[in-house]
């Protein structure tokens, strides 16, 4: 692993577009860099959300897209959100 921001999202998914100017929002404000992988047509990035998607208990924590993953703080979001909590999550908050 390493220190990306990630979103894992589906082509097709309504609630993936949505998010789509608030990401392009924080890369342009913070000078981030959000690594986006399709999981709905990519089986490679479906089994490495389904790794990372987990809970204290090691159940599914969102089990859908979208899903943000920070991966130097192991932070998620599940689902569309506001750019507050986007910016928080990017900044490891």
């Amino acid at each position: 692993m390493g220190d990306r921001l990630i979103e894992f999202y589906g082509t097709e998914c309504v609630h993936c577009r949505e998010m789509d100017p608030l990401v392009e929002r924080l890369e342009g404000e913070e000078g981030v860099k959000v690594t986006r992988l399709e999981v709905w047509h990519n089986s490679e990035n479906a089994a490495l959300m389904q790794k990372l998607d987990k809970d204290e208990d090691g159940q599914a924590f969102c089990g859908g897209v979208p899903f943000f993953y920070n991966e130097k703080t192991n932070d998620k979001i599940c689902g569309n959100t506001d750019y507050e909590r986007l910016r928080e999550w990017a900044a490891g908050k």
